[in-house]
Formats: structure tokens, C-alpha cells, sequence
């Protein structure tokens, strides 16, 4: 019995993305986005939640974004549960990628404030994507409870997607200039001057935000 081309094509890409090689693997992932079959989806996003080359993964969510939303973000949806970290963020990432906002309602506050670093900041960067009209003070008032959090690279996440909101962030980052904690005063004050002037750079306003916080209420007044 002679196998369809197409049947066989999709054959050699399932196998390919379960090679020991990443180059095969990321060759595969090409190949998957190249010509999309359906029968795809359930493998890419299962690779996607073990996958350990970065250039691999995004190959893998680009070749997702080339199939149907429709057949895409259910599976990926159901990826947010997952127990495995790189799992929920990499459908994250796919999620903001795909920019369907029928995955709105999946981007909960449980993942916005997931204890995994990587999974929260996958969970900002698609959030903003995806927020409805009318739902960004609320995403706004969440997001803010997460400043101060991590290092360099986390804490300019967390500004980058505060800063997209809009002005709809001035009143909650006006109200954590008052929190007991310096490095929550400094990250909101630095995420301020960015919404004021996006060229000045993170590592500038953070600076300046650490020597407004050390001079006390008096310097934060001006």
C-alpha cells in the first residue's frame, strides 16, 4: 500500500522532533511550520515542555503560530496546568505570539505570580497582548504586586509590560511609592520614569529611582 506524501512528510517531521540532534530536531520544527498539518499541534506543544534549545523552542512556537488558532491555543491552554515550569511558560509565550485573546481568561493571576520566574514573565508578556479592552486597570492592579521581584532581567520584564499597559498603571505604581519595602518603591518609581520617557533606559531610572528612595518621603514629593 502506497503512503500519501503528505502522510509520509508528516511521519518524518514527528520523528525528527523526537531526534537526539538539534539540528534534526529544529530542522523538523521548520518543516512542521512549513506545512502545517494538524495532527502537528499535539507533538509541537508536547516538545515544547521538555525542549532544552532555546533556538528549538522558538522554532517550535513559530511553527505553532503557523497552524490554526483554533486547533493551537486549547492545547497550549491546557499546557498552563501543566506541573513542569518550562511547559507553562513556553505556551505562554506561544499564547502571545498567537494573540488570540480567546486565551484571555487562562492568564490567571496564579500565573502572573507563578513562584517560576520565567513561567511570571511569560505570563506579563502575554498578558498585555491579550487583555481585553476595559481589563487593564485590573490586570495593572495585579501586576504591580510584583514589583521588587527577582533581578535585573525580571524586574525590566515587569516595566516593559507595566509600561505597555499605558497611563492606565500611573494610579497603582502612585501607590506602591509608599510600600514598606525599598526595592518595591524603587522598581515602581523606575517603571514611572520609563512610562515618562521610554528613552531613558532601565539601568538609568533605576539608578535614579535608589537615590530618590534613599533621600526619603521629602526628595519623593518632587
Amino acid at each position: 500500500m502506497t503512503v500519501p506524501a503528505e502522510d509520509a512528510n508528516t511521519a518524518r517531521t514527528l520523528q525528527g522532533l523526537a531526534n537526539s540532534s538539534s539540528s534534526v530536531r529544529l530542522q523538523a520544527a521548520l518543516a512542521a511550520g512549513t506545512t502545517p498539518a494538524e495532527r502537528l499541534v499535539g507533538p509541537l506543544v508536547e516538545r515544547c515542555a521538555v525542549e532544552p534549545d532555546f533556538y528549538v523552542r522558538d522554532m517550535l512556537t513559530w511553527a505553532l503560530t503557523r497552524h490554526p488558532s483554533s486547533v493551537t491555543v486549547p492545547k497550549l491552554v491546557d499546557e498552563l496546568r501543566s506541573e513542569r515550569a518550562q511547559a507553562r511558560s513556553q505556551a505562554l509565550h506561544t499564547l502571545s505570539k498567537i494573540g488570540d485573546r480567546r486565551a484571555w481568561p487562562a492568564i490567571t493571576r496564579a500565573l502572573l505570580t507563578d513562584a517560576d520566574d520565567e513561567v511570571a514573565r511569560s505570563a506579563w508578556r502575554a498578558a498585555v497582548v491579550l487583555v481585553p479592552e476595559g481589563a487593564e486597570a485590573g490586570l495593572a492592579a495585579v501586576l504591580v504586586t510584583q514589583l521588587g521581584r527577582g533581578a535585573r532581567e525580571t524586574q525590566l520584564s515587569l516595566s516593559r509590560a507595566l509600561v505597555a499597559l499605558g497611563e492606565v498603571v500611573v494610579p497603582s505604581l502612585r501607590a506602591a511609592l509608599t510600600h514598606a519595602d525599598p526595592r518595591v518603591r524603587q522598581h515602581a518609581r523606575a517603571t514611572e520614569r520609563l512610562l515618562r520617557d521610554p528613552d531613558a533606559g532601565f539601568e538609568f531610572a533605576i539608578e535614579e529611582a535608589k537615590r530618590v528612595v534613599a533621600l526619603g518621603p521629602t526628595a519623593q514629593e518632587g
